[in-house]
């Protein structure tokens, strides 16, 4: 387990130092060592454009750790991640169709365990508010939104 959460905690991957997070997050099944037997895929939308690196790796670290959840506990089977980059900013979705999370542990966290809450800061450092919706039965659903002004490289604009 502290493998994982060494995984999770790290800055950069090997994934994660790639521009390309669509690519990056299709690879974090099998980066993580989970058979996938699970429905996963990853969803692009809009033109994709290149995200700060403190933006990009933090995006990456927090969209890892949802996955590594989502996959660990929920057992789903559907997760998706869908990537959208749009005029207004950067949004990142992770879903499933699992059983969800219990409200105590989604308000407050688990005990012992620093996941939510870290993202959460994480989160905030960086100027985007993530929410997490999640119902008994009916899965769950983590939103990461990052406003343009914090999230894009105005430098450079990938086709």
């Amino acid at each position: 387990m502290e493998d994982d959460h060494n995984a999770v905690r790290g800055r950069r991957s090997s994934d994660s130092d790639s521009d390309d997070l669509g690519q990056a997050f299709s690879r974090v099944p099998q980066d993580l060592g989970f058979e996938v037997q699970v429905k996963f895929r990853v969803i692009l939308s809009g033109s994709v454009r290149r995200l700060q690196p403190l933006i990009r790796d933090e995006v990456y670290g927090i969209g890892r750790e949802l996955l590594l959840n989502a996959f660990r506990h929920s057992r789903a089977s559907h997760i998706e991640v869908e990537l959208e980059y749009a005029p207004k900013g950067f949004r990142m979705v992770v879903r499933d169709d699992g059983c969800g999370i219990d409200p105590q542990v989604l308000r407050a966290g688990r005990d012992g365990h620093r996941g939510l809450p870290s993202m959460r800061k994480r989160a905030e450092k960086i100027g985007a508010t993530l929410r997490i919706w999640s119902r008994a039965a009916a899965g769950t659903e983590a939103a990461l939104s990052v406003p343009n002004s914090a999230a894009f490289d105005s430098r450079m604009v990938e086709d």
